[in-house]
């Protein structure tokens, strides 16, 4: 897929997911070439959770809430916990990066079907904290807004790590 964020055509629809594709894409350029040791490595002292394979995998969970379990209002089997919230970051690390990345673009990709074949004023099945109904033009701002903090945070993590810097 070519990063770019710019979109083909104007319309709404095409605009949120160029851009939700181009900060998922970013993402994983933000891993090309990273060691396997390094992918797990916590370069940051007060921040143990954040290494590439536990930000990649955050990535991948967040998605996996937003749509299948906010909007579409399915059963939450992340691997969170209420005694650990971040387990994903934390599990990560057992991870190989190549496997956490492949992972994301498959889930990604049956993301974009559901997003093509539904309406952006559709309504989650489940409400916020706030008892809302977040339409799916909201998930789709919401995970654009997440994923990209999220490439700021694998950039300085990749800088600290090994010197790269870009992409």
């Amino acid at each position: 897929m070519t990063r770019t964020d710019t979109p083909p055509s104007w319309d709404e629809r095409t605009q949120l997911t160029t851009f939700l594709d181009y900060a998922r894409a970013t993402a994983r350029a933000k891993c090309e070439g990273a060691s396997p040791e390094d992918a797990r490595r916590a370069p940051l002292p007060g921040s143990p959770l954040m290494t590439l394979c536990g930000l990649i995998s955050h990535l991948r969970w967040v998605e996996y809430y937003w749509f299948q379990v906010v909007f579409l209002g399915e059963e939450d089997e992340g691997p969170w916990t209420d005694e650990d919230p971040d387990r994903e970051m934390r599990i990560a690390v057992d991870v190989p990066l190549a496997q956490l990345l492949t992972e994301y673009e498959e889930q990604s990709t049956r993301y974009r079907e559901l997003v093509a074949a539904t309406d952006l004023d559709a309504q989650a099945k489940r409400s916020m904290r706030d008892d809302r109904h977040p339409d799916l033009r909201w998930v789709l701002l919401h995970l654009i807004e997440e994923t990209s903090r999220h490439n700021g945070h694998l950039d300085v993590v990749r800088e600290l790590l090994d010197g790269t810097t870009g992409s």
